[in-house]
């Protein structure tokens, strides 16, 4: 079988299982990873750029590399079609995060519907890093739907892209290095220098996965010329080079106004507000977000894999 095929039919096969299971419970392979370069970074840690660097080289480069050999293993074993397939199958699904993501968000909103701002705080910190209790109702609901932005392109769509130009090892190398971002990329005391290689490649590795979101936010929306105004007004003034983008969009498609003074690991920053115009999130938006981002993610994968097939069927031509 064609690796364009292999990849279509396994990300579609994968994407339906974490539609249908979520993440596993136990033994989930980012958790895992993430515990391996716990350990690594004891290790190695220094307050160092260059050995920030080793260690993300260590770490990612470890991940690309054991899927590459994973990959080369199905190739090799009789009906080697199927077992490439279900390995590319499986990657998607231990990569892809979107149902969770959703579950998360919406046990958040659950709660503020219910009054209980105290069991929306506790809750919280599963879906992001923010600190809960600087946050009001309106605070909980407005970084439910910032995350909800954010991750649908972390968690799901820059996956798939990955996925579509690398295959299982892409898949791999880009959880592995949006994990180390989420682990030392952030501007604590101890990560400032450490974390900042895998900061700044996160940076890199996300840029495709946020512009397509941003883009198919705008398609999958119900306001195209209002995501579209947002994302050129405000993604720039985001700090995130790639957040900026997808929350823009995300904000001008539900019409509502995102950014502003947040609390995140201690500290204050006072973000810009995205999509001025728009009015301030309710708890209803977080239901509403959480739609958008599963179309989003749909439409993903049916650009990667489609995508993915077409350049098969044009190199082959070329060929």
């Amino acid at each position: 079988m064609r690796d364009d095929r292999v990849f279509a039919y396994g990300a579609t096969a994968g994407f339906l299982a974490d539609l249908v299971f979520a993440d596993p419970r136990r033994g989930h392979p980012v958790a895992a990873f993430g515990r391996a370069a716990g350990a690594v970074e004891r290790l190695l840690w220094r307050d160092h750029r260059g050995w920030g660097a080793l260690y993300t080289a260590v770490c990612a480069g470890g991940a690309a590399g054991g899927a590459a050999l994973a990959a080369r293993a199905a190739r090799a074993v009789r009906g080697r079609d199927a077992a490439s397939v279900a390995l590319t199958a499986a990657a998607v699904w231990a990569v892809v995060g979107g149902t969770s993501l959703g579950r998360e968000a919406r046990a958040v909103g659950a709660a503020l519907a219910a009054g209980d701002v105290a069991a929306a705080r506790e809750r919280l910190p599963h879906l992001c890093g923010r600190d809960p209790q600087a946050l009001d109702g309106p605070g909980i609901a407005r970084a439910v739907v910032e995350s909800v932005a954010e991750n649908t392109s972390d968690a799901v769509v820059g996956a798939l892209v990955w996925g579509a130009l690398g295959g299982v090892p892409g898949l791999a190398a880009f959880r592995a290095v949006n994990t180390l971002d989420a682990m030392v990329g952030h501007r604590s005391p101890r990560h400032h220098r450490f974390g900042w290689a895998s900061a700044r490649l996160d940076d890199v590795a996300g840029a495709p996965g946020a512009r397509l979101t941003a883009a198919l936010a705008v398609v999958a929306g119900g306001d195209p010329r209002g995501a579209v105004r947002a994302w050129r007004a405000d993604a720039h003034r985001h700090p995130s080079p790639n957040a900026g983008p997808v929350e823009a969009a995300f904000a001008g498609a539900l019409g509502v106004r995102l950014g502003g003074t947040l609390s995140y690991r201690g500290r204050v920053e006072h973000r810009p507000v995205l999509n001025g115009p728009g009015r301030a999130v309710e708890v209803a938006d977080i239901e509403r977000a959480v739609r958008l981002s599963r179309r989003v993610g749909g439409l993903a994968l049916a650009a990667c894999a489609g995508g993915r097939l077409l350049y098969g069927t044009w190199k082959r031509r070329g060929a």
